[in-house]
Parts: C-alpha cells; sequence; structure tokens
C-alpha cells in the first residue's frame, strides 16, 4: 500500500497547489484538461483502494477554500458540483443510472457558461449580498463588485419573494475579453490566458471600480432558496418565474425529453459554440421536474439529477521544442512554435502562431518549455502561456533575430507597428511566397504550383518573379525533381489557362500590401483594366467607393516601383488577359453594406443566403458592429447577436424583410431593432 498511499498523497498535493492557482489567484498554470486528467487518476486510485479515500480529498469536495482577501459567507444551500460526461456512453451509463430509480424523466439542456459561479441574496426583492462558489458551503463576499455587473438587477420586479437566493455564472463576453487582452497588451499589463480566468480576475478585485470597467455578464441558472412566492413544480418553471423578476436567464435553454435529443442537442453546439459572444465548454443536463430532483438525491459533491457533457478541450499542454520565424510573402516576420504534436479541440497540432516580437516577449516562452495551446473552432492554433512551473533551470531566453534568418539582411520594425519586416524584396523567402500565392485558388489558380515546385523553380533559376512563370518550357521542367512527362505537361497547361483568369484575380495575385480579393474586385469594376489601375492616381484611387486610403496609397505605391512595372510587362508580354471584368450578374444593391444572418431561414440556408449577400455586393460577416446595415434573424437566432443588434440600434430584418432587402437594397420602414415577438 505504500506505492498508491504515495501517489493519492502527491496527486491530492498536486491538485491543491492548482485549485489555488485557479481559484484563489486567478492565474492557472495547466490547461483545464490536464487539472481534470489529475482529478481522474486520483479518483481511479481511490476507487480501486477505497481506503485511500478522504473526507478533504479534491474527489469528495467542491472548488476551493475562499481567499482571505474577501470576508466570508456561507451559503444557504451548499452549492454542489457536477459530475462530467466526455462521451455519449458516459452520458447512457449516467441515464441508465437515473432509469434505475425514476422513468420517463424530461430533460434540460443548458450551456455551460465557462465562467465563475457565484449566489445572489435578494431580501425584499433588493440585492443585498452576492458571494463566489469557494469551497461550496463558504464563499467569498464579492457584493459590491456584483453590483456593478450591468445585467445584475439591483431590484427585482413584481411582486419578489420575501427572500430569494440565486446562482448563475459570470462571464466575460468574447469581445469584451478580446478588448481588455488589447489594453493590457498597450499598457504593458498582463494578458490574460481566456475569457474566464479574466472574468474571475475582474470580480475578484478590491477595487469594485476596476471591476466596473471590465465588462462582466452574468447568466442564472438555478434557484438557491426561497421564501415566500409560488409553488414551482419543474426546473423551466422556476427560470421563466426567474426571468419575470428581471434576472437574465440564458436564452439557448432547451426542454427534450430523451438522451439521443440531449446528445443531437450537446452536438449542434458543438459546432456552433462559436457563434456565441461567450464561451461554453459543454452542455448542462438536468432533470426537469423537481420532485423527481428530490427523490434521486445527491452525493457529498454533486447532485444524481445532473450531469454536464464536457466538449473536448480546446487548450492542451505539450513541448514547445523550438520557436522559427516565417516570412511571408509581404516581407512581414511571424514567429511560430514548434511543438511536440499535440491532438487540441479535435484535431493533431504541431504548429502554433507567437503572433509577433511583442506578443512573444510578454509570454516569454522558451524552447523546452512546456506550454499551453489553444485552438478555438477554426482559429490557427497559439501558445497561450508556459507552464512556469515545469520549466527547466536555467533555460534562456529566446531573442528576435534581428536579421532575415533567409537573406541575411537587417529586419525592421515600422514606426507605430506591432510587426517586424524583412525589407529586402529580394529575400529567397519572400520571392517564394510571392510566387506561391500568385498561383493560389482566388489568385491565378495555378494547379501543382505549390510551395514545393516554386522552391524548385527558384533554386534552379528559372524564375524570379511570378512573369517569368509565362516563360517556362518543357525543356526547363524535364530536369526538376518528381516532374515526368505528364506532370510537365499538366503544369504548362494549368500556366496558360491562367492566362485568361479575371482582372480582379490578377490584382490579388500581384501580392499588393493591403489589397484583399474585396478590394480587388472593387478595382477592376471601377477602372476595368490593368493599365488603367497602373495609370492612376493615389487620390483617384482613394476616390473610388470601397477603397480607402490606405487601400489607395499601397496600391499606387505598389506601382511606382520599377520592378514592379517590370513583372507587370512580363504578364502583358505572355498575353496575360488586363481587361476580363466579370460583370455582376445581379443588380449590387448592396455594394458597401454589411448584413449579418443569425438562425433558420426557410428559403435561404445560411450558406445560401451569405451568398445572396455577397452576390448583390455585400458583405456578411459573422458578427455585429455599429457597421451593421442589418441583422436577419430567422428561427432560433443567436441571443448574443440579437443583444448586440438591439445596443447599437442595428435594424433586425425577418425573412420577408430580408427577401426586401435582397431586391431593392433598402432596409424596409419600420424594421425593429428588436426581434419580432414570435422570436
Amino acid at each position: 500500500m505504500e506505492e498508491p498511499a504515495a501517489d493519492a498523497a502527491r496527486l491530492r498535493a498536486e491538485i491543491a497547489h492548482h485549485d489555488r492557482r485557479y481559484h484563489q489567484l486567478d492565474d492557472p498554470e495547466i490547461a483545464d484538461a490536464e487539472y481534470d486528467a489529475l482529478v481522474r487518476r486520483l479518483r481511479a486510485l481511490e476507487q480501486a483502494h477505497p481506503e485511500l479515500t478522504s473526507t478533504d480529498s479534491p474527489t469528495q469536495r467542491v472548488g476551493s477554500a475562499p481567499s482571505a482577501l474577501f470576508a466570508p459567507v456561507e451559503h444557504t444551500v451548499p452549492m454542489m458540483s457536477l459530475d462530467n460526461a466526455f462521451s455519449f456512453e458516459e452520458l447512457q451509463a449516467w441515464g441508465e443510472r437515473l432509469g434505475r430509480r425514476v422513468s420517463g424523466a424530461s430533460f434540460l439542456c443548458e450551456l455551460k457558461v465557462d465562467g465563475v459561479a457565484v449566489a445572489i441574496v435578494y431580501e425584499k426583492g433588493r440585492l443585498v449580498r452576492a458571494a463566489t462558489r469557494g469551497d461550496g458551503t463558504t464563499g467569498e463576499d464579492v457584493t459590491a463588485n456584483v453590483r456593478t455587473i450591468a445585467t445584475v438587477p439591483e431590484r427585482l420586479a413584481g411582486d419578489a419573494p420575501a427572500l430569494l437566493e440565486v446562482r448563475g455564472e459570470v462571464y466575460m463576453p468574447v469581445s469584451a475579453f478580446e478588448a481588455l487582452n488589447r489594453r493590457q497588451a498597450e499598457s504593458g499589463g498582463r494578458l490574460f490566458a481566456n475569457p474566464r480566468n479574466s472574468a474571475s480576475g475582474s470580480l475578484r478585485q478590491k477595487d469594485a471600480a476596476i471591476t466596473a470597467s471590465r465588462e462582466l455578464s452574468l447568466f442564472v441558472y438555478q434557484l438557491g432558496a426561497m421564501e415566500g412566492g409560488p409553488a414551482l413544480r419543474t426546473h423551466s418553471e422556476t427560470l421563466d418565474y426567474l426571468a419575470t423578476l428581471g434576472l437574465p436567464v440564458n436564452p439557448e435553454i432547451r426542454s427534450v425529453h430523451s438522451l439521443e435529443e440531449v446528445y443531437e442537442r450537446c452536438g449542434w453546439w458543438l459546432e456552433h459554440r462559436h457563434d456565441l459572444d461567450y464561451e461554453i465548454d459543454g452542455v448542462v443536463v438536468k432533470v426537469d421536474d423537481l420532485a423527481v430532483r428530490a427523490e434521486l438525491g445527491a452525493t457529498s459533491k454533486a447532485p444524481r439529477w445532473a450531469i454536464a457533457y464536457k466538449y473536448p478541450p480546446e487548450e492542451q499542454q505539450t513541448t514547445l521544442n523550438n520557436i522559427e520565424v516565417n516570412i511571408g510573402r509581404t516581407g512581414r516576420v511571424t514567429p511560430f512554435a514548434v511543438l511536440e504534436p499535440v491532438v487540441v479541440a479535435g484535431s493533431t497540432v504541431s504548429l502554433a502562431t507567437l503572433h509577433n516580437e511583442d506578443q512573444l516577449a510578454m509570454k516569454d516562452v522558451r524552447p523546452g518549455d512546456t506550454v499551453i495551446v489553444r485552438k478555438a473552432g477554426d482559429v490557427i492554433p497559439e501558445v497561450v502561456k508556459p507552464v512556469l512551473s515545469e520549466r527547466p533551470p536555467g533555460l534562456p531566453t529566446w531573442h528576435f533575430p534581428r536579421d532575415c534568418p533567409r537573406c541575411g539582411q537587417p529586419l525592421q520594425r515600422l514606426e507605430g507597428e506591432s510587426d517586424t519586416f524583412c525589407m529586402n524584396v529580394d529575400c529567397p523567402a519572400q520571392r517564394r511566397a510571392r510566387i506561391e500565392h500568385f498561383a493560389s485558388r482566388g489568385a491565378m489558380d495555378i494547379e501543382g504550383l505549390g510551395e514545393r515546385t516554386a522552391i524548385l523553380l527558384l533554386d534552379r533559376g528559372l524564375v524570379a518573379d511570378p512573369g517569368d512563370l509565362y516563360r517556362l518550357t518543357a525543356a526547363d521542367l524535364a530536369g526538376l525533381d518528381g516532374f515526368a512527362e505528364v506532370s510537365v505537361r499538366n503544369l504548362l497547361a494549368a500556366i496558360d489557362a491562367s492566362r485568361n483568369r479575371p482582372l480582379a484575380n490578377l490584382l490579388f495575385a500581384l501580392n499588393i500590401r493591403h489589397l484583399g480579393p474585396a478590394g480587388a474586385q472593387v478595382l477592376a469594376r471601377a477602372f476595368g483594366s490593368l493599365d488603367a489601375v497602373v495609370a492612376a492616381t493615389e487620390e483617384e484611387l482613394a476616390a473610388t467607393v470601397g477603397v480607402g486610403p490606405v487601400i489607395a496609397g499601397s496600391v499606387a505605391g505598389f506601382f511606382s516601383l520599377d520592378r514592379n512595372r517590370e513583372v507587370v510587362d512580363k504578364l502583358r508580354a505572355a498575353g496575360v488577359d488586363f481587361g476580363r471584368v466579370e460583370a455582376p450578374t445581379l443588380p449590387q444593391v448592396l455594394a458597401g453594406r454589411s448584413i449579418v444572418v443569425t438562425g433558420t431561414l426557410e428559403a435561404y440556408p445560411r450558406e445560401a443566403a451569405e451568398e445572396a449577400i455577397k452576390a448583390r455586393g455585400g458583405k456578411a460577416p459573422g458578427s455585429v458592429s455599429s457597421r451593421t446595415t442589418a441583422l436577419v434573424a430567422g428561427a432560433d437566432p443567436g441571443q448574443a447577436k440579437l443583444a448586440k443588434a438591439l445596443d447599437l440600434g442595428v435594424p433586425v430584418l425577418d425573412e420577408a424583410g430580408f427577401v426586401h432587402l435582397l431586391e431593392t437594397g433598402e432596409v424596409p420602414a419600420g424594421a425593429p431593432a428588436t426581434p419580432a415577438a414570435d422570436r
């Protein structure tokens, strides 16, 4: 027993250390997935050796001891934790345990918002106390800070009960988190690792004015205690009642009648979790009937009538093997991490961005570090922070290079910018990236001309810039590694076909800084030929609707350089079409407009609705901003987008209003800035 007992003691000490970092210091050292793994290992050890289980084990208690920085608050009813399920099989096992005690249960699916649990007490409708979860029995008094949260009512609406305690989750919207980290970076402050970490740190400030500046919000998800008020039979009735009192209840809660429906709901939100302006890490499943809940009861730390279905972690730990820099097609130098491969959010990650010199210095990650890697949805993986407790002694600091690692020329950081550039346009890395970009889909779309081929062509001296591609012959390619007769013929045919790409593709392919596909399309339609764009003054370019001064200056500056005009001359001599402008197939009634779509429309699947907007010259971004022309809301719309539209006064259109907008380009008169009543 000595070895299992020693293992259990070590795991408890390690978990206690990380509990303090997470709950009290708001500065976790390890990713949530690593912490969960420690707890699972301890639980498995205790199950194999029951005599090792103790009442103070992390597997038997909730949260962590409250900090001495705040006055202690004893909860009216203990705040429990939740058991977790990580697969449908574990969810089914939970359902089978329920089924042995009750039958025909209905469930509520609630989003598991990634924030900080609080208990808020109202007496005669007035807020009197707010506390963190703490150890489940005693929390920290954060009343003054909770009062600063705009979504928390100071007084309840309607006929409030004599005493009401509610539980909820304080969270920081993703948009507020990003804005906070921008401010932190500008002031040289500590960056927060994620919205949950920033919410906890913001809520637990001694100065409530700091909390007030952090844009926190709240969703109420549970009734703790009530004296007076109506008799409530179900959890869904309870949430409806709390909403009538003016308390914020998450609008995405749904009632379902089987575990199969529960699993479908969990799967749907796994795909759509990043549609929200707040982070979720799973779905909480609760039995709806309160009498059934009472019958099921609870263990020492968790109710038997609820379980959290946890999503694959978006943060994991791995080893940072090296830090390298990439030289892009514009000369921008981007540091990136070479990682020991690790599965994050369902995909294997071996490379991750480190953004720029300032971000890298602030995070102070070093080759040899254990690091936390984050991958949210389709976002490029990034290194969040090092795990300092795992850093080997004497690990040297990594310094940003002063010279380009490819051409040896000095790197330069432009005034007022965070990016560093290699200013040598003849840098081999830039040449390769420019040729690869020229041939890419969306540009000249030359199939078979990727990074490997671009390197071969440059190394053999067959090309120096994209204009040289059209001079290649079968004899040039025949000796290249990996090129047989068929591959030579296919590449030459693809290069030949690219001569007839539309002007917008050609403009984008030329690699003009700040000029993307949309801006290239605007210039093509406004000027009609590449020669006209080249001849245009900066003022003429800037006067074009949809082209701002930054793009105009960049385009004019690009064509003022002799080396770029030489490329244009090579393209002209090669017979590349300079004037093929694709006429819009539909009236461009939405040119310059930004339309956001949320929810399900009957006649337009989401992708079709966005394509309909773009086909008429508009933009279809994924989030609402002050530049949004209108929000189109179908069935089950995203509540965060609706709320943002309401705050900004953005018109909200139903499907009929959307059709009118597509046909005329005009927002229907009287379009509401709130969703229709049946939504």
